[in-house]
């Protein structure tokens, strides 16, 4: 195994003061692939934005306005983020939610392609009842 050196030991990340980040599970759990660009850009603002309690009122035009999208788009991002499991909404309000909460659709799988082996474990209990 390769030791690992930061390239830039003067600017080696630190957790801020304020409240933000972004769970390893969002990639390691293939959310992220579940994900439009626009559905990882509102998600990503939400993330950073969001409080200790994942609470945030960003308004839809300042979300559109920061965000570089339409309001059909917005929309439509929201409502991928809600059926994934990722956000609550309840106008104007946004909660964050756990990702080990996250109850949305898994990724469709195709014939041939590589799954991980927590999924295909599950696949063999739910096959075994």
């Amino acid at each position: 195994m390769t030791h690992k050196v930061p390239i830039r030991p003067d600017l080696i990340r630190s957790i801020p003061d304020q409240f933000s980040w972004l769970d390893h599970r969002l990639v390691r759990d293939r959310h992220i692939e579940r994900l439009s660009h626009q559905a990882s850009a509102l998600y990503l603002f939400l993330v950073t934005v969001a409080d200790c309690q994942g609470l945030s009122y960003y308004s839809a035009p300042s979300l559109c306005e920061r965000l570089v999208m339409d309001a059909p788009t917005l929309e439509t991002a929201r409502m991928d983020l809600l059926r994934a499991g990722l956000v609550a909404y309840k106008k104007p309000l946004y909660q964050v939610l756990s990702l080990g909460d996250a109850i949305g659709p898994k990724r469709t799988e195709m014939p041939g392609e590589p799954m991980a082996i927590g999924d295909i474990f599950k696949k063999i209990a739910g096959g075994a009842r």
